[in-house]
């Protein structure tokens, strides 16, 4: 299996904790987050509903916390799946969730994968009807699982976090929003360029003039990401690589000349 880019180097700030430090943290504040991962024209795009909760105070965190349930998933396993019925959302404190839909062919659509500070689940947040796609655990979760009852009830009760659950909601629509645009508008060339750039952006680390994207990904899963096959991912970047754009070896991708990533991403 090929495989670009190492493991994102994780933030100290989302280690799992211990004792006074665990308890103040799972209190009173609302985890911060790295980057989303998804198709999107620009990066900044990604930052969008990222804390969602954070205009919250430290009692109204608190409130909030006492409603939901904490629970840790293992990378691997899934949140929910396709078809299953709503009964509430996931805040994201910890890990890697990635959302995506499965054709009835068993073909999958990578929508997004979302990082602490995110939520998952919705966007039916009071229960009823089904999820229309499925989320599973990428990298080891701690998530706070808020039923529906709570969400309403919280919603009547606190106008803080209704308006939080409507950014929330706001970001997301944004979010696949951009998708459906890039899938309809850009072609697969230009969306596994615009990826690439979205990636160096997020993840590269710059050495002697170029950028190495430190963030693991595998040709499928670029695939997936993209709407395209892991053939022709590969056969894409090797054409790349003979461009001299990019080079790839099998634990990293190193963007060579990031101006022409760049023009290949906007179709010139």
């Amino acid at each position: 299996m090929e495989t670009i880019g190492n493991l994102i180097t994780p933030d100290p700030r989302f280690e799992r904790h211990s004792g006074s430090v665990a308890r103040q943290l799972l209190d009173t504040e609302v985890v911060p987050h790295q980057p989303a991962l998804f198709l999107a024209e620009t990066v900044g795009e990604l930052t969008g509903g990222a804390n969602f909760l954070e205009r919250l105070s430290p009692q109204e965190w608190r409130a909030v916390r006492r409603k939901g349930s904490a629970i840790t998933i293992d990378a691997g396993k899934n949140v929910f799946l396709q078809g299953d019925q709503h009964n509430g959302i996931w805040v994201m404190e910890e890990g890697i969730v990635r959302t995506y839909y499965t054709a009835p062919s068993g073909r999958q659509l990578t929508l997004a994968y979302w990082t602490a500070g995110h939520f998952v689940g919705g966007p039916e947040l009071f229960g009823g009807g089904e999820h229309v796609w499925s989320a599973d655990v990428t990298q080891d979760a701690r998530l706070l699982y808020l039923p529906a009852a709570a969400i309403r009830g919280l919603i009547e009760t606190q106008p803080s976090f209704a308006l939080c659950i409507i950014e929330g909601l706001i970001a997301k629509g944004k979010c696949y929003s951009a998708l459906v645009q890039m899938l309809g508008t850009r072609s697969v060339v230009e969306r596994l360029t615009q990826l690439l750039v979205i990636l160096a952006e997020n993840y590269g680390r710059r050495e002697n003039g170029r950028l190495i994207i430190e963030r693991k990904l595998t040709h499928d899963q670029i695939a997936s990401i993209v709407g395209s096959t892991r053939q022709w991912v590969t056969m894409t970047l090797d054409r790349l690589q003979k461009k001299g754009i990019i080079s790839v070896a099998r634990q990293t991708i190193v963007i060579e000349r990031y101006d022409l990533l760049l023009a290949e991403a906007d179709g010139d």
